[in-house]
């Protein structure tokens, strides 16, 4: 069910050598210091004809639904969900994603606005309001709402990929012309594939997708202080964020 991908390869070829590479084929591997996973997306979308395609994370992966295996499984890779669940939710549903997150005492837009430059935000909403008017509805209830499906993790038909990569990936590279990011770090440089998580929501809500959803495993340790802490300063202390939690 899952095909390793080493996603970047144009900016470091040596690093996973014996996986496949998304610097193959119809590819933007050289814009993964600004799109980061979304590199593999687009790889997956022009060059693999899988039925059913999607993404996960090598720190976040789809669990199972079954509590009592996630409970009672110590190896983290025990309590993935496997092809036959997988297969049997996309049986009543057309996509699958994690659970939503909720950010409680902040709205997805204050969130964002407190944590990276809101003019991100801005700029992405002008675009869909010049170029996707239909969506706009959707992008601003999504902003005003405190609940979305993010991480960039997805199961869906290849031909429901290849819509939502046709609508996604234009967004993104007018929102790539008009931030000035030439004084941007490492880090921040990466707001493409930010914003692109929050994107999802305003296309599946605004065609009307059925889904179903399903947990988030990490097989990392979660440093919940931090991310709490971090989360806290950016709403009360004014403090960005400048590095992953």
């Amino acid at each position: 069910m899952y095909m390793p991908l080493h996603v970047g390869a144009a900016l470091h070829p040596d690093v996973l050598p014996d996986w496949v590479q998304d610097n193959t084929g119809d590819n933007i591997s050289d814009r993964n210091a600004k799109y980061s996973e979304l590199t593999g997306l687009y790889w997956l979308w022009k060059n693999n004809d899988s039925d059913y395609q999607g993404i996960v994370h090598y720190r976040r992966h789809f669990g199972t639904a079954n509590r009592l295996t996630r409970i009672t499984h110590r190896d983290h890779f025990d309590r993935v969900a496997g092809s036959e669940e997988t297969l049997g939710l996309l049986e009543d549903s057309d996509i699958i994603l994690p659970h939503k997150r909720n950010y409680y005492i902040e709205t997805i837009y204050s969130h964002y606005a407190h944590t990276f430059p809101g003019k991100q935000l801005d700029a992405t909403r002008s675009i869909i309001a010049e170029r996707q008017p239909e969506y706009l509805a959707s992008f601003d209830s999504l902003m005003a709402g405190k609940r979305a499906h993010m991480f960039n993790m997805f199961i869906m038909s290849r031909e429901k990929l290849g819509e939502y990569c046709t609508w996604l990936f234009p967004i993104l590279e007018e929102l790539g012309e008009r931030i000035d990011d030439s004084g941007y770090d490492a880090f921040n440089v990466r707001y493409p594939g930010r914003i692109s998580e929050m994107l999802l929501d305003v296309w599946l809500n605004t065609r009307g997708y059925a889904y179903s959803e399903l947990p988030v495993i990490s097989p990392e340790p979660v440093n919940w202080a931090k991310k709490g802490s971090g989360f806290l300063l950016a709403k009360f202390g004014g403090k960005k964020y400048a590095k992953s939690f």
